[in-house]
């Protein structure tokens, strides 16, 4: 089974710092929906894990957060394309809990769900977080200057020696699948 592993804010659609905490505030990054049906239609599975600290925080409730992820699934299917399942971490930070990136619980998760291992499996964030956590799943990380990226770059570039570096998913997708 060939899978894609994506983070969501900064990667799919747009980010903010005050976090995205409503279906009207989610926008997708040009392409990146386009994208995603692009790997199912090479054969690929995409799943999304995603730190949702927003949720310990009070920001947005559950309830916002799965009609955000409604509207993605929607707007995705009217390309022909599908996620096929969201991995989300709910705690802060101060929680120190196992699931928040770039510790492995979401992706133990991942791995228990579809097992798969994750060596060469494509993980694409645009957070030193979601390197680190490939990194330490034997997976190859792929870093987009969307979202947070080009900070992340700035900030860590010596980390991120032989991380590819895409523009964009849409970048990082055409590095993957030939059409």
């Amino acid at each position: 089974m060939r899978v894609v592993i994506l983070d969501r804010d900064g990667v799919i659609n747009e980010d903010s710092d005050a976090y995205i905490k409503s279906v009207s505030e989610w926008l997708p990054i040009p392409g990146s929906l386009e994208s995603i049906a692009r790997l199912n239609y090479h054969g690929y599975r995409v799943l999304v894990a995603s730190n949702q600290s927003g949720l310990a925080r009070g920001v947005f409730s559950i309830d916002d957060l799965n009609a955000i992820h409604a509207k993605m699934h929607r707007d995705l299917a009217r390309l022909g394309g599908q996620i096929e399942a969201i991995f989300f971490c709910p705690h802060s930070p101060e929680d120190a809990c196992r699931c928040r990136k770039p510790q492995p619980g979401l992706f133990e998760q991942i791995a228990q769900r579809f097992r798969i291992d994750f060596r060469g499996t494509p993980i694409i964030g645009d957070s030193i977080r979601d390197i680190q956590v490939a990194r330490s799943l034997g997976a190859s990380p792929a870093l987009v200057l969307t979202g947070k990226g080009q900070s992340t770059w700035d900030q860590h570039a010596p980390e991120l020696h032989g991380v590819p570096v895409f523009a964009n998913l849409s970048a990082a997708v055409g590095a993957l699948v030939h059409d």
